[in-house]
């Protein structure tokens, strides 16, 4: 597709068709340390045609015009240099909802679908002793350290397909990090569901605010460690969502600590982590002395990965 001294003579235009350009992309970004070269490459391809990965199929014959070849040669090159796949097209599944992304936000990953679960399961829980005792009021939920809204947006989809009454909260620092939050909200039809609020974990919310299920996925990498990380999260996710400091817990520690004063009676507290810091964020938690039924919850790879626990 261009001319590399890393790479073979491109064919004659003509004979750059939907298959050649996979074939050749995938073995490209196969030498250039994608651990997904293929699906890479599909993703890009069908970015750059406009069309679905699934058209692709019935297109391997079909001869690019170079104006397609011209965006993807872009796409491939920056892909190359480790610019995840997610902000090159702009997008990203979660939780079978399509969500925009942006540098200004993580890219929400299949770890955290954890998180929501778990938050969905006690919504439901809450939601149902509510109806038996004839309480109309809806389950009042925070999600603190929203970024793109993936976690605040799945929860309020899903108790809005279940017909259950669910009112959130949702806080992070970043301003550009909560447009692009609203902006997945109104995607989804759940804006009325959602408050978007600015600034730093409980700060903006009212000292008089209550909750029943408070949430986080916080930053939790030590800062040490962001320098090894994969180039595709060290050189282009945003810092803020990924530095906790230097032992991880800087946010954590904090969000320990504030939690209780937003908490109703028996509120429930659920906080993604790092696998390596579930003994330690347990300990965290006990130690605290106000919180009980701590437990943690693993992700699709078994790993700890969520800390739950109750607020008496």
């Amino acid at each position: 597709m261009a001319e590399e001294t890393t790479s073979p003579a491109p064919a004659p235009a003509n004979e750059w068709t939907v298959r050649k350009v996979l074939e050749w992309t995938t073995g490209h970004l196969k030498k250039h340390g994608s651990d997904t070269p293929r699906l890479d490459a599909e993703i890009l391809l069908a970015f750059a045609r406009g069309c679905q990965r699934i058209q692709l199929y019935t297109a391997y014959d079909e001869t690019l015009t170079d104006a397609i070849r011209g965006k993807m040669r872009e796409l491939v090159q920056r892909r190359a240099q480790a610019e995840p796949v997610a902000y090159l097209v702009g997008h990203r599944e979660f939780f079978s909802l399509d969500f925009r992304v942006t540098k200004d936000v993580l890219i929400p990953r299949p770890d955290t679908e954890t998180l929501v679960i778990e938050i969905i399961e006690g919504v439901k829980q809450l939601a149902a002793a509510r109806h038996e005792s004839g309480d109309t009021s809806p389950v009042r939920v925070i999600d603190l350290c929203t970024g793109s809204g993936c976690v605040a947006v799945s929860v309020a989809k899903r108790s809005q397909m279940a017909k259950l009454k669910v009112q959130i909260t949702a806080t992070d620092i970043s301003p550009a990090a909560l447009a692009i939050a609203a902006e997945n909200a109104a995607k989804h039809g759940v804006q009325d569901l959602i408050t978007f609020v600015e600034g730093d974990l409980f700060a903006p919310v009212a000292a008089d605010s209550r909750f029943d299920i408070i949430a986080s996925n916080p930053p939790y990498i030590p800062t040490a460690e962001i320098a090894t990380l994969d180039a595709e999260v060290a050189k282009h996710e945003p810092l803020l969502a990924l530095d906790g400091g230097a032992s991880g817990f800087d946010v954590i520690d904090r969000l320990i600590a504030a939690a209780p004063g937003f908490a109703v009676s028996k509120a429930l507290f659920l906080m993604e982590l790092s696998p390596e810091q579930a003994d330690t964020a347990s300990q965290k938690l006990t130690a605290a002395g106000k919180y009980t039924d701590i437990t943690v919850r693993r992700d699709l790879a078994a790993r700890p990965r969520v800390m739950k626990a109750r607020l008496p």
